[in-house]
């Protein structure tokens, strides 16, 4: 086979746009045999942008050839060949057009897409950039963005593609002949070319022993696995934890040439280790650089091994449960002086179901036609590498979320033991993993999905330790509320029926419909009836959400949220104007449930009895479950419109997203501090929180009001410990507050504040060459600078990123601002905490305003009044604290080590103006803290940096 591989650099992406350069390679029977490179004259100038993006100017094409003569000499290389290129259809169309001006015929060979191909066979692929891919793929990629650097790269990808293709099991490739072969897109011609090379080449099937169901796999049975005889057992462990740890120090110092013993952390060691051994509760604050994850977990694997207990470990986000799997549990492994074993237990739906999978690629059931080939792809090789099933591997583009959700683990269609798959399943793996392991890593969505199903998910245990333990009480709120989306309720009554061939339904009615006999024709009757039911729901439902929407609009608050939602406050004594006939239309969709959910569930149970016998055993098994998730849509939105519980705050927030309108329904429970008290403070031994941001102004009062643990300690089962930070905060930060800055009053205070903040961050920026971390708490005053700053510092090569406007993924944005050193990244909430950005490419933090919540955001509205019901200050009980605990999150951000430095600038002079900014600097680990004049800060920032310098 004979491949071009082709990449152009243009002066744009229009159709009026020309080609300035020009990179093909040609790879005949898995080598590249010939190459051709050019610049090329476009007739026109070439823009600023494209000559920053390339390096490509007007006075290096000058002298090139017209496209004409390059075309000439393009088109024998061309011949015969299938053209690949990274993202073919921008390349394609300029060549197209390019044959066509220089009088040639269309090229009509075959097209492919390294893309289509890195998203099959490299499933966990984080992005699928060129520099990215080749950085993964060990390929040197020196000058990005140039034709003949980018065709090679793309080349050298494509070789490896083949050779990955080569290797995939026999199985897997006829299974993805399958998915593709009557697609239009070349890619199926493509498999059924590489399935034949296979076997035509490597004939010895090696993985059919990998084969189960007709599908590769890279898992045995669950629970099949020998224990591992391993003769150490706990009873070796040192009798007190000291001198244990004194040993494991011995072979971290052997292991480690630099190990030095930090303080806080051994502080930590034995404040935990001391709070199990004594059944006591304990509030831990320990710092960047403290070494936190070991602090806790050495501590929990001595006393669980020593006491023969289950250690529980909850998180607040997944990408620390991964951090811990990943780094920290393989090394305390490798280190510890007896064996133990580790798992890690997610929610339900992050595994996938075997068989919802496997019905779903023999119907070849793709609601998003290639997209979910290409997702259903993707997942086939995955399955032949996968030994967890857990998604968090797995990187999908477009609809793959969308694809996910429908062959996700469930409960409600679960066979459990009835299922062909069971002993293979993902879920009932980890869960035995967990119920065999010494110690679990979860996180805290589980946590409370675990106690409102009376657990039963997670195993028994009486000790916990909460990391990021300053989102435990907001996450239980959330998991302990209700909340209802408009396309949640949609796409459930989409899976029943979708038209009369696409649905559960419709799928189960064709079927039933072939066996002409009584009972079938009875259930496909009933079908017909509760479809009818379904149909008035959609419509009503569509009603429903149009008058809430309309209801959002007018009289919801825009300045809430992240982009352009609305928030609403339903009040139950206080009803907006129609509510009366959003009722009437409420009680219709109630009756249409409840008919639709009574005939379906009377088909479900006699059809269950003889399933067998029209072979729609999973068919039922999946409709259960659908059925079920309407039953969960009809209570929620009752409880929403009719509001019967005074300890919620009802809700509506949404808006305008590509284009299409978004409506989420909100119930929250206000106080959720007697649950967390009865639920698990109350009821374990010990449970331990720990994170960096636990105390304001040196105090817990706060933390322990939100999680139940105020109302006096009459056992002293609580301890709280605050830990210095092993950084000089002294010497590796300085916080600069400009005290001459505008106070922020109204819209016209806004842009007086922006017209001054702008120049200034510009200023800083050129001071310390980009380099620079902008936190914003609101996202329309990010996007107005991110215009003022691009104007400003583009000139200067400094490039500006801006959340939201150049791209919402928070991980895409950290890694443009790591590679670019030149560049300012703007960022709104998530950015406040957990981004990781460590060394030189951060050198300056600049907080805009203090990040104070809405205070008539519902459910911040709601808790104040609750606060002032008990007359108290909302203001200082609640608004600052919450306050003061996001802005250390956001300071942290600056020094990640030891050897960081660098420059915390803040652009609200409350902190030094009110009574209560003292709150926010008396909580800093204890930075060099100075004000001045803003036209001061650049010369201090000088004097500053120079100081430190190395």
């Amino acid at each position: 086979m004979k491949f071009a591989v082709l990449d152009f650099e243009t002066t744009g992406s229009t159709a009026s746009d020309r080609i300035i350069q020009v990179g093909l390679f040609i790879i005949n029977d898995y080598e590249i045999t010939d190459r051709y490179t050019s610049l090329v004259n476009p007739g026109m100038s070439i823009p600023s942008s494209i000559t920053s993006l390339t390096g490509i100017d007007d006075e290096m094409v000058k002298n090139s050839p017209d496209i004409e003569s390059v075309i000439a000499e393009m088109v024998p290389l061309l011949q015969d060949a299938v053209l690949v290129g990274h993202n073919t259809p921008f390349d394609l169309a300029f060549l197209q057009r390019a044959l066509d001006e220089s009088g040639y015929f269309a090229f009509d060979g075959r097209v492919l897409d390294t893309i289509d191909a890195l998203r099959i066979l490299y499933p966990g692929l984080s992005s699928l950039q060129l520099s990215m891919v080749s950085h993964a793929f060990g390929i040197k990629h020196d000058r990005p963005h140039q034709a003949d650097s980018d065709a090679e790269a793309t080349a050298l990808i494509w070789l490896q593609c083949m050779e990955r293709f080569q290797s995939l099991p026999l199985l897997t490739l006829q299974r993805l002949e399958l998915l593709y072969e009557d697609s239009a897109n070349d890619f199926g011609w493509f498999i059924r070319e590489m399935r034949q090379h296979k076997e035509l080449h490597n004939p010895l099937d090696t993985d059919s022993d990998r084969y189960f169901r007709q599908f590769a796999l890279n898992v045995n049975d669950w629970g099949a696995e020998e224990p591992e005889n391993d003769e150490k057992m706990a009873g070796e462990l040192p009798e007190d934890f000291d001198s244990f740890y004194h040993q494991l120090k011995q072979v971290l110092k052997q292991r480690f040439d630099a190990y030095e013993d930090r303080e806080a952390q051994v502080t930590m060691l034995r404040e935990v280790e001391s709070a199990f051994e004594q059944g006591k509760h304990l509030i831990i604050e320990a710092g960047t650089g403290t070494g936190k994850s070991l602090g806790y977990l050495i501590p929990s694997l001595y006393y669980g091994l020593k006491q023969d207990k289950k250690i529980l470990i909850s998180t607040h986000t997944i990408n620390l449960q991964e951090q811990l799997r990943e780094r920290d549990l393989p090394l305390l492994e490798s280190l510890f002086p007896v064996h133990f074993k580790a798992a890690v237990f997610k929610g339900r739906s992050h595994y996938l179901c075997l068989r919802k999978f496997e019905q779903k690629l023999n119907s070849l059931d793709f609601e998003h036609g290639w997209d979910d080939r290409i997702t259903a792809g993707q997942m086939l090789v995955w399955l032949g590498e996968t030994a967890r099933g857990d998604e968090e591997e797995l990187h999908f583009g477009n609809k793959g979320q969308q694809f996910w959700h429908t062959v996700a683990s469930d409960a409600d269609s679960c066979l459990n033991r009835a299922c062909p798959w069971f002993k293979k399943c993902f879920y009932h793996r980890a869960r035995h993993d967990a119920n065999t392991a010494d110690v679990i890593i979860t996180n805290h969505s589980m946590l409370f999905t675990d106690t409102k199903a009376e657990n039963r998910l997670l195993p028994a245990y009486k000790h916990l330790v909460i990391d990021e333990a300053h989102h435990f009480e907001e996450v239980a709120g959330k998991h302990l509320g209700i909340d209802l989306h408009y396309y949640g309720l949609m796409n459930t009554l989409h899976w029943l029926y979708k038209d009369s061939r696409s649905g559960q339904l419709s799928s189960l009615r064709l079927r039933l419909q072939k066996f002409e006999e009584e009972r079938s024709q009875g259930w496909c009757a009933m079908i017909d009836q509760a479809v009818e039911k379904l149909v008035q729901l959609k419509e009503e439902w569509d009603q429903l959400t149009e008058l809430l929407y309309q209801l959002l609009v007018s009289g919801g608050d825009g300045s809430q949220t992240e982009g352009s939602s609305f928030v609403y406050r339903v009040k139950k004594d206080k009803l907006p104007a129609g509510w009366d006939k959003l009722l009437i239309l409420e009680e219709n969709m109630q009756l249409h449930f409840n008919e639709a959910l009574h005939r379906l569930d009377r088909m479900i149970m006699e059809i269950k009895e003889v399933q067998d016998e029209y072979d729609v055993q999973s068919s039922i098994t999946d409709l259960t479950g659908t059925v079920k998730e309407l039953y969960r849509h009809r209570d929620a939105l009752h409880f929403f419109m009719t509001m019967p519980d005074d300890n919620y705050v009802y809700w509506l927030e949404g808006g305008m997203y590509n284009k299409n309108r978004s409506l989420q329904l909100f119930c929250v429970p206000v106080d959720v501090s007697e649950m967390l008290r009865q639920t698990f403070f109350g009821v374990k031994d010990s449970v331990i929180m720990t994170s960096a941001t636990l105390s304001v102004g040196k105090s817990f009062d706060y933390t322990c009001e939100q999680l139940g643990l105020a109302y006096g300690d009459p056992d002293g089962k609580l301890k709280t410990v605050q830990l210095p930070s092993p950084f000089n905060y002294r010497k590796q930060a300085l916080v600069a507050i400009p005290r001459d800055f505008p106070t922020l009053r109204g819209a016209s205070g806004e842009k007086e504040f922006l017209d001054k903040l702008v120049p200034s961050l510009a200023e800083v920026a050129l001071e310390t060459r980009g380099r620079m971390l902008v936190l914003f708490t609101s996202n329309r005053m990010l996007k107005a600078a991110h215009a003022g700053l691009k104007d400003m510092l583009s000139s200067f090569g400094v490039t500006v990123l801006g959340q939201g406007v150049d791209s919402s993924n928070r991980s895409k944005l950290t890694r443009l601002f790591q590679s670019n050193p030149a560049s300012v990244l703007l960022g709104t909430s998530s950015f406040w905490e957990g981004v990781d950005i460590p060394g030189d490419a951060l050198s300056c933090l600049a907080i805009v305003r203090l990040p104070f919540q809405p205070p008539n955001h519902p459910l911040v509205e709601a808790k104040t009044e609750k606060l002032k019901q008990k007359n108290q200050n909302p203001f200082m009980k609640l608004s600052v604290p919450q306050a003061v605990i996001r802005f250390k999150q956001g300071f942290g951000r600056l020094v990640r080590t030891a050897s960081d430095k660098g420059i915390v600038i803040i652009y609200d002079t409350r902190v030094i103006d009110t009574n209560y900014g003292k709150y926010f600097l008396y909580s800093l680990p204890g930075p060099k803290i100075e004000h001045m004049n803003s036209n001061q800060l650049v010369p201090r920032i000088k004097q500053w940096m120079g100081e430190n310098a190395e």
